[in-house]
């Protein structure tokens, strides 16, 4: 009895990455993305970002430490990123507490009620944001406008993003055109020249990362080819059917936290799908809500909620579409 072999899910190859060297990458592409937060955003980004990391770290510890009792894992660099998505989806002037709040809600309740890494059903940094989105609606919604390196942490002048300016202004009958005017231009907000959160003001930062984790295999162009591919679509159709009614392609792609959800936050190894069918229907599902949510929706933004539903239909996938097995004989007629 004492020689029983423990069995364990598939996948079972054999490979050099670790949790720990695959989180450290995710880090590492998320760096051009908070050098232009800070650029923009100044010491507020440095102050959320070192507050969020900080208690996602301690938070994790102490559960693991004193409520679990279990070997502590906060060096395989999970909280780390858990912290620094947290901080991306945040305003740079949000007061300490409330980023303390968050973090509690993203480790304690998100991820480390389900027994920690692996086994949390919703990515931990979103579920943190949706919770201080709908506790703290004002301090979430006060958007610092970039100003420089020099910006202080409580004198930011806030404004509007893109998503909500256009919000409102089609919602009180403007057309697109007269909108033109009060957004940011293509260039601008591929170089992150807008109002939002610290991690969806530089789309150009965010795509080098994507290379990046294209390049190092840490994920697969599925999932946010997929999402990206989608919100293009059908952006695209809307925007043909009445252009001055509906934003081009171009500005949902570039505005608001598609590209940071699509490339970091959709593909977050414990919460999306594991083979490649499944992968591109679950983006195309991320895709198809963050048009509705934003279109028709009350909410300017729609990716933290559509990859949370989405979320939830992992397990499902996972038992449905599986790639044929080994051997399998195909059944013709």
């Amino acid at each position: 009895m004492a020689n029983l072999l423990e069995v364990s899910p598939s996948p079972h190859s054999h490979g050099e990455d670790t949790t720990r060297k695959l989180m450290f990458g995710v880090v590492i592409a998320l760096l051009p993305a908070l050098f232009a937060s800070v650029f923009y955003f100044g010491t507020g980004a440095v102050i959320v970002t070192i507050t969020s990391i900080i208690s996602c770290l301690t938070f994790e510890y102490l559960i693991q430490r004193f409520i679990l009792k279990k070997p502590v894992s906060i060096t395989d660099g999970s909280a780390l990123v858990t912290g620094l998505l947290l901080a991306f989806n945040l305003p740079s002037n949000i007061p300490i507490i409330i980023i303390i709040l968050g973090s509690l809600v993203a480790i304690g309740v998100a991820k480390m009620t389900f027994g920690g890494l692996g086994n949390n059903p919703f990515n931990p940094a979103l579920v943190g944001r949706v919770f201080m989105l709908l506790s703290f609606p004002v301090q979430m919604t006060s958007w610092p406008v970039p100003s420089g390196f020099n910006t202080g942490y409580t004198d930011a002048i806030t404004g509007a993003t893109p998503l909500a300016i256009m919000k409102e202004g089609i919602k009180n009958g403007e057309s697109i055109s007269q909108l033109m005017g009060k957004i940011p231009t293509t260039f601008q907000m591929l170089l992150g020249k807008m109002g939002g959160s610290m991690g969806e003001v530089a789309a150009l930062a965010l795509l080098i990362g994507f290379i990046y984790l294209l390049y190092k295999k840490i994920i697969t162009w599925h999932i946010p080819v997929s999402i990206i591919g989608t919100v293009a679509i059908f952006t695209t159709i809307l925007w043909l059917i009445n252009p001055q009614s509906n934003a081009s392609p171009v500005f949902h792609l570039l505005s608001g936290g598609l590209l940071l959800g699509a490339i970091f936050m959709a593909t977050d190894y414990v919460t999306s799908p594991m083979n490649p069918k499944a992968m591109i229907l679950y983006g195309c599902c991320i895709g198809i809500l963050t048009v509705i949510i934003r279109v028709w929706g009350s909410y300017p933004e729609g990716v933290s909620f559509a990859i949370l539903i989405m979320n939830a239909f992992v397990p499902l996938m996972n038992v449905y579409i599986k790639p044929k097995r080994f051997g399998e004989e195909v059944q013709n007629g």
